[in-house]
């Protein structure tokens, strides 16, 4: 470090850091060791802006979204972007399907149907929105303030932007995330 400290003292200074990319998006066909990557991208991403604290919650909820794509598209296609936002981090998962996902009862032995309650559980915020090319973008938010919108303004209470849709099924009440 003698090298390091020698030229700070002769007033040269070190060249600044490549600028971070503040997003990150991948397309693809989820298969059997999909959600292995992109929980591996996303933790690199998060530890890359700083947000370590993040990674246990953002690598279940975009597991479990991932797992709705296998569950509920037919041609499994999908597509992942993951946003830096101040203070926390956005994933957006769009698929082609136009069912919008809920948060369902589950009974004590049922084997499915929990993914959105645990994803409900350990984030900030999620909401399902229509997509304008068709099918929808689910999405999920961890480390922002709470009843923050996206855009780091305090204003939707229910933790979703304005024009998304409710996490309710149809007919029901909405379900607090």
């Amino acid at each position: 470090m003698k090298r390091t400290t020698d030229l700070a003292r002769a007033g040269v200074t070190q060249p600044p850091r490549p600028a971070q990319p503040a997003q990150h998006h991948m397309r693809f066909t989820v298969g059997e060791h999909s959600p292995h990557h992109v929980r591996r991208i996303v933790r690199s991403y998060l530890q890359l802006w700083d947000l370590s604290d993040l990674v246990d919650a953002a690598e279940l909820a975009v597991t479990e979204l991932l797992a709705n794509v296998v569950r509920h598209v037919p041609d499994r296609r999908c597509s992942v972007l993951v946003l830096r936002r101040p203070g926390g981090v956005r994933v957006e998962v769009w698929d082609g399907s136009p069912e919008k996902p809920y948060v369902r009862a589950s009974g004590a032995l049922d084997e499915c149907g929990r993914g959105l309650a645990l994803v409900a559980a350990v984030v900030d915020g999620w909401g399902v929105e229509p997509a304008h090319e068709g099918g929808k973008t689910v999405w999920f938010e961890c480390g922002r303030t709470p009843g923050a919108t996206p855009d780091g303004t305090h204003g939707s209470t229910s933790g979703n932007p304005p024009g998304s849709t409710s996490n309710a099924p149809p007919g029901s009440a909405p379900t607090s995330a």
